[in-house]
């Protein structure tokens, strides 16, 4: 999963810099995300047919290694251009988002407000310190998410996923343990 129009725009990005075909395009955003990401040949070629249909791209005279080639046309960097603003735009949205995160981060206040009264009682330095873990869980996941959304990963979704789960567990059994003490 990759934001909406990050395909469009490196596929775009990739023939603004020089004619290609579709697997080297495939091969440019791979690099181009250190790795991190492959787009797929079914995300790629329907995207080069609408762009031909489209007028955006042309396809070029097949050469010697009957390799098909692309290259934006007037219309396609036209596209382009409007997809950089798209582009930007997102990047300040994301940037006043970290922003605010760090001011967050700085004020080095959580109080969850599913949590309750107990916890905005004067802090014993028990509660104090489980607060300071809540609140450090709490950062990491916000921040994570925020990191997701710009550069997904299947591996690190999953490994949050398990973490999570085992997290929530843990904690399952502590109440569980309290309400057997309880009953007693």
């Amino acid at each position: 999963m990759v934001p909406k129009g990050f395909i469009r725009y490196q596929v775009l990005q990739s023939l603004n810099e020089r004619p290609m075909s579709g697997s080297e395009i495939i091969t440019e955003i791979e690099n181009r995300t250190n790795g991190r990401w492959k787009p797929s040949p079914g995300s790629i070629y329907p995207l080069l047919a609408w762009l031909q249909d489209n007028g955006h791209v042309k396809e070029l005279p097949t050469d010697q290694s009957g390799m098909k080639r692309y290259e934006l046309t007037d219309n396609g960097k036209a596209l382009l251009e409007e997809q950089r603003k798209v582009s930007e735009e997102q990047q300040k949205m994301v940037d006043e988002q970290k922003k605010m995160f760090m001011k967050f981060r700085k004020e080095r206040f959580f109080a969850p407000p599913f949590m309750g009264a107990p916890w905005f009682r004067p802090p014993s330095r028990k509660t104090a310190e489980l607060r300071d873990s809540i609140r450090r869980l709490m950062e990491s996941f916000v921040e994570l998410a925020m990191k997701l959304e710009m550069q997904f990963s299947e591996q690190v979704m999953e490994e949050a996923r398990k973490a999570l789960d085992e997290t929530a567990e843990k904690l399952e059994k502590m109440n569980e343990k309290l309400r057997g003490e309880q009953d007693e």
